[in-house]
């Protein structure tokens, strides 16, 4: 879908590349660009397998790597020259380290009126804290993300995995496409993108900001629990296990109530109706917890799927990745890889009716495809590039 669209992923570690990554996915040409000692810290994040970042090989899937020495005036000369022929542009680098680099918007757009660029940051490229260095956690923090999660009584909890990233990765990417069809359809130049790593989650607490500005109330901890929908929690079962229910729409609540044998409370307008029902949340959650506790998971999943009440499994990865649903989707598919032998990894999500998204190698070894870019984009020949090596700028 994406054949023809050249991008130069000039970023590191997680929310930058995996927009990049997303393009890839459907066709996009992308070029990674590493500092040739090292690379991308990401190789080096996470779990390791023979010395090869598990991490690395999904992100920097259907990449082309290219080493090049961004802190060298030849080597940001090089960069200049591939992103003239690039339609997108990634990075996040501070901004003033780019615009000292000659590598920002404004010095790039002086060689491709037509590039799209994305720049990442973590606190946004405009502000008094523009310049400072933030990561997801930063983000999870500030959004308003980890203040209302966790147990009522116990500390602001964060993720264990790349939240304010992953958010913001899928906010870049859907914006180059916006901008991309901007310019392509509507014949004009290309523009810079502004993401940082707080605002595309704190979108997401509307509540906590509608409630605050309207009634002043400040959202808190609650656990599981949910202050506008009751029951919804995570509820133990008998043998163990866990499983995790909405009654979000009223109807659905209703049929929880019948589904328990606590058909009474349908006809009590303190169960009933959706309001009163919050005041009686903690009663609501008991009455349900004690029924799922008497069954196995099994046994309540059962009931629940035959009442058409909207509950599902706590799945650890092993039963994510066993599960009857994710099989039949192809939600995960293994690569061969040189290195790994093959690796099990997620698949493009989005699902086309005419188009796949693909996975057609995982992440590359460092500087795997500096000659054949170079060559090919540049026409650079093979003694110019043996001189780019001797003198360590690729």
């Amino acid at each position: 879908m994406l054949e023809g669209i050249r991008v130069l992923d000039m970023a590191s570690l997680a929310a930058a590349p995996l927009a990049a990554t997303y393009l890839g996915e459907f066709g996009a040409d992308v070029i990674k660009i590493e500092q040739p000692q090292g690379g991308d810290p990401i190789r080096g994040w996470g779990v390791q397998k023979d010395g090869v970042g598990l991490m690395w090989k999904s992100v920097g899937r259907n990449k082309r790597s290219v080493t090049v020495d961004l802190r060298t005036p030849d080597g940001q000369a090089l960069v200049k020259r591939l992103a003239s022929v690039c339609d997108v542009v990634i990075a996040n680098t501070r901004p003033h380290t780019l615009t000292k680099w000659g590598l920002d918007y404004a010095a790039l757009r002086q060689l491709n009126p037509k590039v799209v660029m994305l720049h990442v940051t973590g606190f946004g490229l405009t502000g008094p804290k523009a310049s400072r260095p933030g990561f997801g956690t930063l983000g999870e923090a500030m959004s308003g993300f980890a203040h209302t999660t966790g147990e009522a009584d116990g500390p602001p909890t964060l993720p264990a995995f790349m939240l304010a990233d992953g958010v913001a990765s899928l906010n870049a990417a859907y914006s180059i496409m916006m901008a991309l069809y901007h310019r392509d359809v509507h014949d004009s130049d290309g523009q810079l993108i502004d993401i940082n790593l707080i605002d595309p989650l704190a979108r997401l607490l509307e509540q906590s900001l509608l409630a605050y500005d309207q009634t002043g109330a400040i959202a808190h901890r609650n656990g599981n629990r949910w202050d506008i929908s009751a029951p919804r929690n995570t509820y133990r079962t008998k043998d163990g296990k866990w499983l995790a229910m909405s009654g979000s729409a009223p109807t659905v609540a209703l049929r929880v109530f019948k589904a328990i044998g606590r058909s009474d409370l349908v006809s009590d307008p303190d169960f009933s109706d959706p309001q009163r029902r919050l005041k009686r949340l903690v009663e609501v959650d008991d009455i349900v917890a004690d029924w799922i506790a008497r069954q196995t998971l099994d046994e309540a999943m059962k009931v629940f799927e035959a009442e058409e009440i909207a509950a599902a499994p706590v799945y650890d990865i092993a039963g994510l990745v066993d599960d009857e649903q994710m099989k039949a989707r192809n939600v995960f598919v293994r690569v061969e890889d040189a290195q790994l032998d093959s690796l099990l990894v997620q698949a493009p999500v989005p699902r086309f009716s005419e188009s796949a998204g693909i996975v057609d190698s995982l992440g590359p070894t460092l500087g795997e495809h500096t000659s054949e870019v170079l060559t090919e984009l540049l026409g650079l020949t093979a003694p110019e590039i043996d001189d780019l090596r001797s003198r360590r700028i690729v």
